[in-house]
């Protein structure tokens, strides 16, 4: 039972069923971590397996980088870090975790799995991109700083991931082991800036399961006692709670010995794993934990869930409260490059890349189409390339296949003018750059960036944002 308090499961509600969470709480699961579902059943599945807990208090998480949108189907997903990079509003980063941390809480959620501290500057990284904030270590501490400290006024736990840096990588952690070669100056100078610095409003620190062989050769960071201890703990004076990025993934190997070696590298909490149970018989009967750490695990727990108690209840955000937000982030921070207008009457041809997860453009076409430009997949003086690439877990690339890109390539040299408008990742532009008049950087494709992009092609007013990442 004791054991089992350092476990926190993940709970998908399309595939779990409410016995299964219930029978997790019973056996003393510490907390869980949500995927998916409705409003209504996470604040169901939220009041079931407290009931069934043995602890006073449980910890329930999620992944709500982006606002509940991304995971929570009848609710709003929110813009991305890259977009607040854009605007470098320390404003509407602190209003975004304001809005995120009212929502998780008003639905039971204790502890957001936010800000990502990681810095976007390896355009091959396929998972980190547009959740970062930035390029720039000063940039990313000014803006996730903010946001912390507006989860922590909407009532939520935060957590500062993927220490000590998941950037400059170029494998998804979910897929395989990515390996981070760099040196420990160059690690102080650049990944370790953000998490030294935004320590003192952190809740919990999330290891990612990434190699960084100039600090332990042989573990990964999540695994390693040399960087979550002798590093995180001793050398940056962590004294706070340290959580494993989900076991799940495939980076780590077997869950079970993955488990062991998170707890006696200095890990307080074990997240989201294939097999929780499974994970708690080994744990149980190779009892290679040292009681000093259970009860060190123990005492983070404690101060969590007393933490989380202070937190004052803050009326939930209403849906238009979030769509502002989005409206405004996307005016202050769309960023356009080069000379492309389009007015009403012409003729334009529209090519779609990248649009693996079936994001869509129907907002920008529908915007334009009003506005009297004329669609068409046939020759015109004009062309919009528009691409949708972006990250997404177990993927494995970020960048636009060659295939797209040759297509690309192909209409810009046979329209008298081209834009590419990246409703995605930023960095779908560079085998484009040279060959295209303007481009225009959306980051993504919600409904409040695609009608701000339609406005700026129509001319109808300058863009404000400026670029967070190198091109």
């Amino acid at each position: 039972m004791q054991i089992n308090r350092l476990i926190f499961p993940g709970f998908w509600f399309d595939k779990n069923t409410w016995q299964q969470g219930e029978e997790l709480a019973r056996a003393g699961a510490g907390g869980f971590c949500l995927y998916g579902g409705t409003g209504a059943q996470i604040k169901e599945f939220c009041a079931r397996v407290r009931r069934a807990s043995p602890w006073e208090k449980i910890l329930i998480c999620a992944d709500y980088e982006d606002g509940l949108g991304r995971w929570v189907k009848d609710s709003v997903r929110l813009a991305p870090n890259m977009a607040l990079g854009a605007a470098d509003s320390q404003e509407l980063a602190f209003e975004k975790g304001f809005l995120t941390a009212r929502a998780a809480r008003a639905l039971g959620v204790d502890w957001v799995f936010a800000p990502v501290a990681d810095l976007a500057d390896t355009p091959d990284n396929p998972i980190v991109n547009t959740r970062a904030f930035s390029a720039h270590p000063q940039a990313v501490i000014r803006l996730a700083g903010a946001l912390m400290k507006g989860l922590t006024q909407g009532g939520a736990l935060n957590c500062l991931k993927h220490f000590p840096g998941h950037g400059q990588t170029r494998v998804d952690s979910h897929l395989a082991l990515p390996v981070l070669s760099r040196t420990p100056e160059e690690l102080f100078q650049a990944e370790l800036k953000p998490f030294a610095a935004l320590l003192p409003l952190a809740d919990g620190v999330m290891t990612g399961h990434l190699k960084v062989p100039a600090l332990d050769a042989r573990e990964p960071a999540s695994l390693s006692a040399a960087i979550t201890t002798g590093l995180l703990k001793e050398k940056l004076g962590w004294k706070g709670c340290v959580l494993t990025d989900a076991l799940l993934m495939r980076a780590i190997g077997d869950e079970c010995h993955a488990a062991r070696e998170a707890l006696n590298a200095g890990a307080h909490i074990l997240l989201a794993m294939n097999d929780p149970h499974k994970v708690s018989r080994f744990l149980h009967i190779k009892n290679s934990l040292a009681p000093a750490l259970l009860r060190a695990a123990h005492a983070q727990l404690d101060a969590l869930c007393a933490r989380s108690n202070r937190a004052t209840p803050v009326v939930p955000p209403t849906h238009a409260e979030l769509e502002d937000f989005n409206r405004r982030t996307a005016r202050a921070a769309c960023v356009w490059d080069g000379a492309f207008r389009l007015q009403a009457g012409e003729w334009v041809r529209a090519v779609v890349l990248g649009d693996d997860e079936q994001a869509g453009w129907a907002v920008l076409r529908e915007k334009l189409t009003q506005s009297g430009i004329q669609l068409t997949d046939g020759p015109a003086d004009k062309v919009l390339i528009i691409s949708l690439a972006n990250y997404k877990s177990f993927k494995g690339r970020i960048r636009l296949t060659p295939q797209d890109e040759s297509r690309a390539l192909q209409a810009a040299r046979q329209a008298r003018q081209s834009a590419l408008v990246c409703l995605g990742s930023p960095f779908a532009a560079l085998p484009l750059k040279g060959a295209v008049n303007a481009v225009l950087q959306a980051f993504c494709p919600l409904p409040a960036f695609q009608q701000e992009a339609a406005a700026l092609l129509l001319g109808r007013h300058a863009a404000q944002g400026k670029m967070p990442v190198c091109l």
